[in-house]
């Protein structure tokens, strides 16, 4: 979504790009489950007022087992997840498309009866979807109102999926009770005056997802493989190939 391929097709510009494939972004996966425990049992609260001199100052948190965790999009990052959820002992749903529900329901994961229901079962709701046309604002205000008070809402994926301004007025309501985010509408999101960082039910990172030292060297090393082979004149993971046939044809 950074690149305009289209652009880089019109101009005649190659269009290399790996950003891991089909391999399970475990780096993300992690930060996910990191967030969702230091939601459900208050961590960061609970941290900055020990720091204050103050003792157990939070409302008691709640804990993962038993619980269910809903999966939206059962892909690379989900199905790890997933994963995670049923180690911790979570009773994991999942939705999604077709084809994510098909290949859950072969890893043996039972199948929310539709997104309402997803929403409305679930302790922990985990966004996994990538951000096109069709999947933008697709968590609306109607979704998040059927989360329960004790809720928790978590994405590390992209903030376009929620509807814009929905998640900000569903936290004020208190349905969800709280979110756990990697990613926000407008980054760096620097301002603590935004509400996102000013209300004591939201714990956040600055988009920290892919920000880890095994995963940022892989992707260096697959960036300067891609411009080596570039240079050989035999470019790999290429988005546009119909450049490739458009170079070698004769003018």
């Amino acid at each position: 979504p950074h690149i305009e391929a289209d652009a880089c097709t019109r101009h005649g510009v190659i269009l290399s790009s790996f950003i891991g494939g089909s391999r399970p972004s475990y780096a993300t996966a992690e930060l996910n489950w990191a967030l969702m425990i230091a939601a459900m049992r208050r961590i960061p609260q609970e941290m900055a007022a020990t720091r204050a001199g103050k003792w157990q100052a939070w409302p008691v948190g709640l804990g993962l087992r038993g619980r269910t965790l809903g999966i939206f999009g059962y892909g690379r990052i989900g199905t790890v997840v997933a994963g995670y959820g049923r180690a911790f002992g979570m009773n994991v749903l999942v939705w999604g498309r077709e084809t994510s529900l098909a290949k859950a329901r072969a890893d043996g994961y039972p199948l929310a009866d539709s997104k309402a229901h997803l929403f409305q079962q679930s302790d922990v709701v985990s966004l996994h979807l990538k951000l096109i046309d069709e999947t933008r604002g697709i968590v609306n205000a109607e979704d998040l109102a059927r989360m329960k008070p004790t809720a928790v809402l978590v994405n590390t994926s992209r903030a376009g999926l929620i509807e814009r301004g929905a998640l900000e007025e569903a936290l004020r309501r208190g349905r969800p009770g709280m979110a756990a985010l990697d990613v926000f509408d407008e980054e760096p999101l620097t301002d603590p005056k935004h509400p996102l960082l000013s209300m004591d039910n939201v714990v956040v990172t600055p988009h920290l997802g892919y920000v880890e030292r095994d995963s940022l060297e892989g992707m260096f090393n697959m960036i300067f493989d891609q411009i080596l082979a570039y240079e050989r004149g035999q470019p790999i993971n290429v988005e546009n190939p119909e450049v490739l046939t458009k170079l070698q044809s004769p003018r």
